[in-house]
């Protein structure tokens, strides 16, 4: 069965690169936490308000 979770992060100007390590850091510990067998798919967006980037999502679908 095929399972999607969602994790997000805000994103603040000069720091960006270190809010994208622990997102992948949370992301790894998720999948290591959970026994995974098969990422089927990660993908990331962008939220925002005004054209301004405010924040990533990052969706994940596993099968366990």
């Amino acid at each position: 069965m095929v399972k999607v979770k969602t994790f997000s992060s805000s994103l603040k100007i000069f720091q960006v690169h270190n809010e994208l390590v622990s997102l992948d850091k949370e992301v790894n510990d998720f999948l290591q936490a959970n026994k995974t067998n098969k990422v089927v798919s990660v993908s990331d967006s962008n939220t925002n308000i005004d054209g301004g980037t405010m924040g990533i999502i990052r969706v994940l679908a596993y099968e366990e």
